[in-house]
């Protein structure tokens, strides 16, 4: 990384819970790319005042985390498609003070759903409400899926979001199984919820396919328990690695190599 100078380019990330993955993978790039840019996380006391230092301290692109990814969009000037198409906001892109929001994260489930080549006939189960739930929830309607249970304890947001993509809720995991099982919630984040099994281990077991969003730990509680139990999985690592990519893309308007992809995946979580 170049030594800090008053022409460097500022990027941040602003979540409840900072890590060091995004820190990592993009200030990686930076410097296999030789990028005047540094990245820094955050953990705001204040949204609204942590988006107006955004726009007042000239910050180039900021990538939002739970628990903002909804209530930044009052704090914004535009809103890009892939934003406004879910109300949902993980990255903001400052052009001379003008805020124009994403979100990168309906991409790489889009992308990951048809790599991993998981067939839309498959029944799920979507637990989670929140802003990156319904990225998940609309790349999954835009795929095709259509026997999708979203889980959710709170049922003001659990059945806003089932009706708002045609799917049904639940308001546990308690005796629910399918094909396909998605968590998107904080447990098994590192934490207080760090021990937490996201899903009964008797909906793993019946699953074939199950998915968890968090990416750090890459190895959480859920993905342990589906190798174990011989599922095929997706992991959070590979979610965070193509939001991201798509990010730094947007920031710097360079596209990196799928190999410096790759290697600045594995350092952000090394």
């Amino acid at each position: 990384m170049p030594i800090l100078n008053k022409d460097m380019t500022l990027c941040i990330s602003l979540a409840a819970r900072p890590s060091n993955i995004g820190t990592r993978f993009h200030n990686y790039l930076y410097e296999q790319l030789g990028l005047n840019f540094v990245y820094k996380a955050f953990a705001p006391v204040d949204l609204a005042d942590a988006v107006r230092g955004i726009r007042g301290l000239g910050i180039r692109g900021t990538a939002v985390s739970m628990p903002y990814k909804e209530d930044v969009i009052a704090l914004v000037d535009k809103l890009d498609a892939s934003a406004a198409a879910i109300d949902s906001v993980n990255t903001i892109v400052n052009d001379d003070g003008v805020l124009t929001a994403y979100n990168t994260d309906y991409l790489a489930i889009e992308r990951l759903l048809r790599e991993h080549q998981v067939p839309a006939s498959s029944t799920v189960l979507l637990q989670g409400s929140g802003g990156m739930a319904k990225a998940v929830a609309a790349a999954l309607r835009d795929a095709g899926f259509s026997a999708v249970t979203v889980i959710a304890r709170n049922e003001r947001t659990g059945r806003a979001l089932a009706e708002l993509y045609g799917f049904e809720w639940l308001p546990s995991t308690q005796g629910a199984s399918a094909e396909l099982l998605i968590n998107v919630t904080p447990l098994g984040m590192q934490g207080a919820d760090a021990e937490v099994l996201a899903f009964p281990q008797q909906a793993i077991d019946a699953a074939k396919i199950v998915f968890d969003v968090v990416a750090l730990p890459a190895e959480t509680p859920l993905i342990k328990a589906a190798r174990d139990a011989g599922k095929q999985v997706i992991s959070g690592a590979e979610v965070i690695a193509i939001q991201a990519e798509e990010q730094f893309v947007l920031y710097t308007g360079v596209r990196p190599s799928a190999e410096l992809v790759r290697e600045a995946s594995e350092f952000s979580r090394a």
